[in-house]
């Protein structure tokens, strides 16, 4: 058996090549890297843009019906879950990387840029002008918004009820009077006179109402507060 002679020259052009190449799939590489993250901050400068837009050229047989929701529809739950459905501009949690993803998806199937976006979430996580669930919305166009993304943690179960005296002042004078007649229950008999009565359950109420209502006209006053749907998509703080 003759060995074939090692042609050195070939040798050499294999390594040149076999290098060139990783070269070349690392350029690739790290041009996609850089402009991936050029869309992402191009994204971010967007979020945070205070330019207002009502419509994105979505191709609507890719969208997901269950994520479109009516500008009535938002309304309805910021109003009962004491929310605000404002400007991205005015969240100050941070976006997080999935938020992100999800919009880079979006733009990709699209192909499109998105503008104009909204959140969803407790007035403390926004950046209010004086005067721990965000969902990210698009506008879609004629009041309707598409759900972009969702994260964080879900709203205390009992918030609905926690805030339900906030929805309209029929609600709030409802729990005066409740906690009012509560109090009253509380004095003990025959601490102003011996003998109890209705006439004295009936003022000894109004006495209480009057405490407790004033308490409660005293925070509203004074920490700016309103009713629910005076705020829901407010930007300032004593709206």
């Amino acid at each position: 058996m003759i060995l074939k002679g090692t042609n050195i020259e070939h040798k050499l052009h294999k390594i040149k090549e076999k290098q060139l190449k990783e070269h070349q799939i690392l350029d690739e590489v790290k041009e996609v890297l850089r402009r991936d993250s050029l869309r992402e901050t191009k994204i971010s400068k967007e979020l945070t843009s205070k330019n207002r837009s009502d419509s994105n050229e979505f191709i609507f047989d890719l969208l997901e019906t269950n994520n479109i929701f009516h500008i009535d529809q938002i309304k309805e739950i910021c109003i009962d879950y004491r929310l605000r459905f404002l400007d991205s501009a005015y969240f100050k949690g941070k976006i997080p990387q999935s938020a992100l993803s999800k919009i880079k998806e979006l733009e990709s199937a699209h192909d499109t840029e998105i503008k104009g976006y909204k959140i969803m979430a407790p007035s403390k996580l926004f950046k209010l002008e004086d005067k721990d669930d965000p969902l990210l919305f698009a506008p879609i166009g004629n009041d309707y918004f598409y759900l972009v993304h969702k994260w964080g943690s879900d709203l205390h179960p009992l918030r609905k009820l926690l805030v339900w005296p906030f929805k309209n002042i029929v609600n709030l004078a409802f729990l005066v009077l409740l906690i009012s007649f509560m109090v009253t229950f509380m004095v003990p008999d025959g601490l102003f006179s011996k003998h109890s009565s209705a006439a004295e359950f009936w003022i000894i109420f109004f006495f209480m109402f009057k405490c407790v209502a004033s308490v409660v006209i005293f925070y509203g006053f004074a920490l700016g507060k309103n009713f629910n749907p005076a705020i829901w998509n407010s930007k300032y703080y004593n709206a």
